[in-house]
């Protein structure tokens, strides 16, 4: 019975280690490439929060800042999508979320935990609305810890990196090798 167990749980480490990670790519490139996608067709209202921004973040003109959200949220979600440069996305899409957070998502005024704990929501009632973004941040961290999974692209090129160059037939012949 112990080593059905074992074999199970084998079976099911194999899996998770293509698929979770997967998981976690899949829905994460679909949200930020689409928060990408709606600041590319719409209006920079970046100008009008500015000042909500954390610092150093304050201080980048509102254009820069919106045009590096737009391109890191459609790049990275694209690069989430087929696992390339994944930790380097997930750490960037981290830090925006982070700063959307700040500016955006968070309560503007609190006092006790029982109002923050308020803003713990997916609509805006005035108390803020971080759950969608905590929650992003929460699945940002096993890809930026652990990176993408066997299902990407960068495993892919890992294992071409690991893989020992062929030698010419001449080499080989001359070196005695």
């Amino acid at each position: 019975m112990m080593q059905l167990a074992h074999r199970i749980l084998a079976a099911l480490d194999g899996a998770g280690a293509w698929l979770a990670p997967l998981g976690l790519r899949l829905i994460l490139a679909w949200e930020y490439f689409e928060a990408g996608l709606e600041k590319f067709r719409g209006e920079n209202w970046f100008g009008d929060i500015q000042d909500q921004f954390p610092f150093p973040f304050s201080v980048v003109p509102p254009e820069i800042s919106w045009q590096l959200a737009t391109w890191f949220e459609l790049a990275g979600g694209i690069a989430l999508l087929v696992g390339f440069g994944t930790r380097f996305f997930s750490a960037s899409l981290f830090i925006l979320t982070v700063v959307a957070i700040a500016a955006v998502h968070w309560p503007a005024e609190w006092h006790t935990l029982a109002e923050l704990a308020q803003g713990y929501a997916l609509t805006d009632k005035g108390q803020g609305n971080y759950k969608l973004p905590l929650i992003f941040l929460v699945m940002l961290l096993p890809l930026i810890l652990t990176g993408p999974g066997r299902l990407s692209l960068d495993a892919w090129i890992a294992r071409l990196a690991r893989r020992p160059a062929p030698r010419p037939a001449n080499v080989a012949a001359v070196t005695g090798a």
